[in-house]
């Protein structure tokens, strides 16, 4: 039996992925903010500001999924909420390396998550793809440094994949969630002009990417975690409501009163441009849900 060191395992993703790797018989182990033991499954006490982790926490691991960081869209933007969300991405990856480096701990394979950020906050017909550099606003820089703090891993002989995470649609929670509500009351609308992309995946697709991630040796460097269809804002508020047989409100959102309600945050929910998956596709991962409306009726019906 293989062991999964997970952090962030409590977030939307983590419950999932936990439960998905269990079911096919891997042993996993979490990293949080205090120890604890639920069954069969050890939660390891990790400080991050004083950079410290419990003994033992590396124990026997074959492989680690690196998922920790403070929410992007959970609070406003302000200069200590950057550093924040910085720090819980970059410091967490730096402890866990240094303590491995100390312990001499072994394994097959780092895995971290990263976003689709690392393209920037614009909106452009081009798609970009895992040969395109980093950009240079809040999102792009944030995404460069967490990806460079996984290449410590990569520098020192650990075979180290991230993967770019586009919106993540769940049954419950995430992005689809906040979607829902006004779709639901009938005062749906896209945001601002609605022609921003929105490059997502669904949960399974995305949970299963860091499965074939850890099993397939043959994958290493950054990889876009989104669906292989391209829609925008507005497409995809219309076929939200079309699912739920609701009708749309005929004025959208504007961009003022956003960036009024959200500040600088804004700015992910107003730009958005096409992602390409064809690396991980080209590495033989089939979608299961690659269709916005195939995607939608599985979460709406869960």
């Amino acid at each position: 039996m293989e062991k999964v060191l997970i952090t962030g395992g409590t977030g939307l993703i983590g419950k999932h992925l936990t439960k998905m790797l269990i079911d096919r018989g891997y042993s996993v182990a979490l990293l949080g903010r205090k120890n604890s033991k639920a069954g069969s499954m050890q939660t390891w006490f990790w400080d991050i500001e004083n950079h410290t982790i419990d003994a033992g926490a590396f124990d026997s691991v074959d492989y680690i999924i690196h998922l920790a960081g403070a929410g992007i869209g959970d609070k406003r933007w302000t200069s200590l909420r950057k550093t924040e969300i910085r720090d819980s991405r970059i410091r967490s990856a730096q402890l866990i390396f240094d303590q491995m480096m100390q312990e001499k701990t072994h394994i097959k394979a780092f895995i971290s998550a990263s976003a689709i950020g690392y393209y920037g906050s614009i909106t452009s017909e081009k798609i970009f793809t895992e040969a395109d550099p980093p950009a240079t606003d809040f999102l792009g820089e944030t995404c460069r440094l967490w990806e460079e703090a996984a290449d410590m891993f990569r520098d020192a002989g650990i075979r180290t994949v991230k993967i770019r995470t586009g919106v993540v649609l769940a049954p419950n929670g995430g992005a689809l969630s906040k979607l829902l509500l006004p779709v639901k009351m009938g005062i749906g609308s896209h945001l601002g002009n609605g022609r921003q992309y929105m490059p997502w995946i669904h949960l399974d697709d995305l949970c299963s990417i860091f499965l074939k991630a850890l099993k397939e040796d043959s994958m290493s460097g950054p990889y876009n975690a989104v669906a292989t269809e391209h829609v925008t804002n507005r497409q995809f508020v219309k076929e939200l409501a079309r699912e739920l047989h609701k009708p749309l409100w005929f004025l959208p959102i504007p961009a003022f009163a956003l960036r009024l309600l959200f500040g600088e945050m804004a700015t992910m929910l107003l730009t958005g441009s096409r992602v390409a998956a064809d690396r991980i596709t080209t590495a033989g991962y089939e979608f299961r849900y690659g269709t916005l409306d195939k995607a939608l009726k599985h979460l709406l019906k869960s």
